[in-house]
């Protein structure tokens, strides 16, 4: 599933999260499409990797990222062993891919996602079940993870339904959050409603 065209700024819910992502950390955008949050990132200080089967997409990025030309449903994991302070993954969903996308976060790592919902169909593409999350969908991917924030309703411009997902790989059990500020103040900004 390609990401939706008529978005090219980054997306509210990862610069939300960005702050809390180590700096200059090593960062994964998977499926990353046309960019977005490859330059956002690399503009911040980090080194971000951009994953994509779209050559062309990924020559945009040349001046930013490692890139890495992988047809993500059809071959092997590309990234087998690599571990990311910060995975990125916006309007893309291939459920198989899940585990391999969870275990690429590294301890004291951040998964951050957001992609489309059942019940998109009723705003357009993509409008197919098998690339549509189910109701708290995404919350059932990360068991392992320490869930920072969930959200399950519509966004707009354009209009969507959507989930989105911050969590925390712990690197060990007794292990608090670091950058803590930065979450709470997170918490405190954009807010999702469910409209449904």
């Amino acid at each position: 599933m390609a990401a939706h065209a008529s978005i090219d700024s980054p997306s509210p819910w990862i610069v939300r999260w960005t702050d809390a992502i180590p700096a200059r950390g090593t960062v994964l955008d998977l499926a990353s499409g046309s960019g977005r949050h490859v330059h956002y990132l690399a503009a911040r200080g980090h080194r971000v990797t951009a994953v994509d089967r779209d050559r062309a997409a990924l020559e945009r990025c040349a001046d930013a990222a490692e890139r890495v030309e992988a047809d993500l449903e059809g071959a092997p994991w590309p990234l087998a062993g690599r571990r990311f302070d910060a995975v990125v993954v916006t309007n893309y969903l291939w459920r198989p891919l899940m585990p391999q996308i969870v275990n690429s976060v590294a301890p004291g790592g951040l998964l951050l996602c957001e992609t489309f919902a059942r019940g998109n169909e009723r705003f357009g593409k993509p409008s197919n079940p098998e690339f549509l999350l189910r109701a708290g969908e995404l919350l059932s991917h990360v068991n392992h993870l320490h869930v920072l924030a969930f959200e399950d309703g519509m966004a707009d411009a354009p209009l969507r339904r959507i989930q989105r997902l911050a969590a925390w790989h712990a690197p060990d059990a007794s292990a608090l959050p670091p950058r803590l500020d930065a979450w709470e103040q997170g918490l405190k900004s954009t807010h999702l409603q469910d409209k449904s």
